[in-house]
């Protein structure tokens, strides 16, 4: 990208960061042929459209990271986070929780748990990401 391709990219962005409601509705009808999805924000439909500007003007992604990204898109095969046999190990309110991890779920206290997040909710009271609680997240 030559230097003037540069300061025009530049200048463009800087608009786009600025730019009225109006002003976005009528550059992503130019841009995409058809109007927004509804209901979206102001500052996010700004970051939609700079990133269509940048990738006009740079190029999109490679190939490679668009099959990656559509592998992760599918989603995760369902796999536990830690091996049967492993120990987990969460401090809360100055109390100590040892987790061990079995075929068929969680031991804690010699009583079963079919996953982590019924344990941090027993733990906490509240609803938690229970792989999140125990730091695998």
């Amino acid at each position: 990208m030559t230097r003037p391709c540069a300061d025009q990219l530049a200048a463009d962005l800087q608009a786009l960061a600025e730019a009225s409601r109006a002003d976005c509705l009528a550059r992503w009808r130019a841009a995409f042929g058809r109007p927004p999805p509804k209901h979206v924000s102001l500052p996010l439909l700004r970051k939609l459209l700079i990133w269509q500007r940048q990738t006009e003007a740079l190029g999109g992604l490679s190939a490679r990271t668009e099959r990656e990204l559509t592998r992760l898109a599918s989603g995760p095969a369902r796999t536990r986070p830690v091996a049967p046999g492993s120990h987990l190990v969460r401090e809360w309110n100055g109390r100590t929780y040892r987790i061990e991890v079995t075929e068929d779920g969680y031991l804690m206290e010699g009583r079963s748990w079919r996953s982590l997040s019924a344990l941090a909710k027993h733990i906490t009271g509240a609803h938690w990401s229970g792989p999140r609680f125990f730091g695998l997240a």
